[in-house]
């Protein structure tokens, strides 16, 4: 029997802890109606996203203190998708998706280390349309924000078609949330994601 509204208190939870609790339940119950409460940017982006592609009209409102992340699909919207959050990539072209945790590369001279991570990003552009997409997370969301030297490419390369995601987690542990300046908010599920779907996964740490 489809349950007509569902509410989940995702508050004090850390990333990617509410959207997975959303997508638990989008995939064990029939709800037409979700309300995620939930109280951080990251977390509203994340769960606002996860519903919106899973078929779901999504809108935020205030509650009680909290931030309720609606999603309903009770207007002719279509049955929730049951493929990952990722868009699969063509079978044609080999898909590279390339994770930045750090903001330098190297150990021994973080000049220098800062220096090759400069010369790294502005080399990405050369992969062309194999570079899938371009995660930051722990330290390497900072390149990703307000002041980053790479901003411009990687502002550039997003333009271009290459999907850009910048771990929520981290940005909240930086306090930079409101600093980001390009890419999606994003959380570690959909980061499995996009590994699963990528040809190839080149990892920084």
């Amino acid at each position: 029997m489809k349950k007509p509204e569902y509410v989940i208190d995702c508050r004090g939870l850390a990333c990617p802890a509410p959207v997975l609790r959303a997508k638990e339940t989008v995939e064990q119950e029939q709800v037409d109606r979700l309300v995620m409460l939930v109280d951080n940017e990251a977390a509203k982006e994340n769960v606002s996203r996860f519903l919106s592609r899973a078929g779901y009209t999504v809108w935020e409102e205030e509650t009680a203190g909290a931030l309720a992340v609606v999603g309903d699909r009770r207007a002719g919207m279509s049955k929730p998708a049951a493929a990952p959050v990722a868009t699969a990539p063509a079978a044609a072209d080999a898909k590279i998706m390339v994770m930045v945790g750090t903001d330098r590369l190297g150990k021994g001279d973080d000049f220098l280390g800062g220096r090759l991570m400069v010369n790294f990003i502005g080399t990405l552009k050369e992969m062309g349309p194999s570079l899938w997409t371009l995660v930051f997370l722990n330290a390497g969301v900072k390149l990703a924000c307000t002041g980053s030297e790479v901003l411009p490419i990687v502002q550039e390369l997003a333009a271009a078609g290459v999907q850009v995601l910048v771990c929520g987690t981290c940005l909240n542990h930086f306090h930079l949330l409101e600093q980001k300046q390009v890419g999606e908010t994003t959380n570690m599920l959909d980061i499995v994601s996009h590994m699963q779907l990528a040809d190839k996964v080149i990892a920084l740490t």
